[in-house]
């Protein structure tokens, strides 16, 4: 059984982002092929809420190899969209500070349907209060047509150009 909607769809209006791409590239640092949300609809600070979505095309990198005749977005990509939506949260309002959000984990995820090519991937996060200033723990959901296909939830922790592994 699917979990609790985190947002109600219905209120949102997809038709006029909050947030561009060019927006979000302002923020976000991923480009080209690993770019996974087109745009933000929806951004609440004071309740932590994040909508986003990523049009999925036939134009995607994976579709030649998951699966051949048949492409099914990959669910680490699934996972990457919420991941980009909550890393653009933690920029935006400083939550966290580092260059970027990386993550730190994650917990319970489940994929309830596919994703294909021709799909329209909405994407909630929604943020939990930091306990400290060491990590950000998110909730998060994927929507087709309004189904939760994806859910889960992420820790995201602060990381700087500067990080190096000893």
């Amino acid at each position: 059984m699917p979990p609790p909607q985190i947002v109600d769809l219905d209120a949102i209006d997809f038709n006029k982002p909050v947030f561009t791409l060019d927006d979000i590239r302002r923020v976000n640092p991923q480009r080209h092929e690993m770019e996974q949300v087109t745009a933000i609809v929806h951004y609440d600070e004071v309740n932590r809420l994040v909508v986003g979505y990523k049009d999925v095309t036939d134009k995607e990198f994976w579709i030649a190899g998951h699966m051949p005749g048949f492409p099914l977005m990959p669910g680490v990509l699934q996972c990457e969209c919420a991941a980009q939506l909550a890393g653009f949260y933690a920029r935006k309002t400083g939550i966290l500070g580092g260059d970027y959000l990386g993550f730190g984990g994650m917990d319970d995820v489940r994929f309830r349907s596919p994703v294909f090519p021709g799909c329209r991937l909405v994407i909630a996060v929604r943020g939990e209060p930091l306990r400290n200033r060491r990590r950000a723990e998110f909730e998060f959901q994927g929507f087709v047509k309004k189904q939760i296909v994806f859910s889960g939830r992420m820790i995201g922790v602060p990381i700087t150009r500067e990080h190096k592994i000893k």
